[in-house]
């Protein structure tokens, strides 16, 4: 039998191992987060578009009125809403999730109200230090605030919307989004899911490669986001950093994502496709380093109220996404309200 102290010495070297893999993962692949973020991946679903049982939303807030699109639960309660968060390329004319994916027919038909924000392009959905001073940008992004505020509140108003036990759930951006807005606001999100969300930004070469992915998406200065790369906002918005808030929130968590393998419904009919799915691949990689170090982290702090699901294969795109969604749904509905 392998005495304690020989087994300290293997975890350690485990441990290291582990840390070494996620440091050149995330390195050799930073300037892959330069690419489109939760941009639709080759053999994508059929899409919704957009859904005329749907109602548009618009509320004021310090960045200008804002529209969200509501799709109303099938029984007509106003108790169980649940916000979906869209990734780093938001449109400003719908949310992606109603664009690319069926969930706003079949949440409703769970009798889940589901909120959808329109806009919010690489904001994070956080606030803002500063306007962007690189594409012309008016008004610093004050999302939270907006969700947890300006809009929760006229949902409570105008619509009747519980505004406690609320669950949220995005891609990619909107993961890690919807992590931090359950962690600073647990009276309104009891339940949070993160889809190929970045969940360990502190990590070696994360910040640069958010930089050039911001960038890209919208010419956004991310210093104008959480300041230098030193500022404590940073540390504020990293899950990693705020996991012991979600174990001691209670919040129910689900986390999923993919390995980076393509399926079989990833089919390549043209040249592009190639350039799409190799984005995908490499998007989806760092997303499964990052949830393996956010799983590390939750584990550490002891037992917690969390799902992780790994798939056998999956790349950055929509098809993966929806199917989260409905797997999680059961649970998701379980704990609304």
């Amino acid at each position: 039998m392998r005495s304690a102290g020989v087994r300290g010495t293997v975890a350690s070297v485990r441990e290291s191992a582990d840390r070494r893999w996620l440091r050149r993962s995330i390195a050799g692949l930073a300037v892959a987060l330069a690419l489109p973020f939760g941009a639709a991946a080759v053999g994508a679903p059929a899409r919704a578009g957009f859904n005329p049982g749907g109602a548009d939303f618009w509320v004021d807030s310090s960045m200008g009125p804002i529209k969200s699109r509501i799709f109303r639960a099938a029984d007509g309660n106003t108790r169980r809403v649940v916000y979906a968060l869209d990734g780093l390329r938001a449109r400003d004319d719908l949310n992606g999730w109603e664009v690319e994916t069926d969930i706003s027919q079949v949440l409703p038909r769970w009798n889940i109200n589901v909120v959808m924000p329109v806009g919010g392009e690489s904001s994070f959905y956080s606030d803002w230090i500063a306007a962007s001073n690189t594409n012309g940008q008016q008004r610093p992004y004050a999302w939270e605030t907006f969700l947890t505020d300006n809009l929760r509140n006229a949902l409570r108003v105008r619509l009747g919307f519980n505004p406690h036990g609320n669950g949220v759930f995005g891609l990619s951006m909107g993961g890690s989004a919807a992590l931090a807005l359950a962690a600073y606001h647990p009276d309104q999100f009891r339940y949070a899911g993160s889809y190929s969300g970045y969940l360990n930004i502190s990590a070696p070469a994360m910040k640069e490669g958010l930089r050039l992915a911001m960038l890209d998406a919208g010419g956004f200065n991310i210093d104008a986001m959480w300041g230098p790369p030193w500022d404590p906002r940073w540390l504020r918005n990293d899950p990693c950093m705020f996991a012991p808030l979600l174990r001691a929130n209670g919040t129910r968590l689900w986390i999923a994502t993919g390995n980076g393998l393509n399926g079989p419904r990833d089919v390549i009919n043209a040249p592009i496709d190639v350039y799409h799915l190799g984005n995908a691949m490499a998007l989806e990689t760092i997303a499964l380093a990052n949830t393996r170090a956010f799983e590390a982290r939750v584990n550490s702090l002891g037992p917690s109220n969390a799902v992780f699901v790994y798939t056998p294969v999956g790349v950055h795109s929509w098809n993966y996404w929806q199917e989260q969604v409905f797997q999680m749904l059961p649970d998701l509905s379980a704990n609304l309200g």
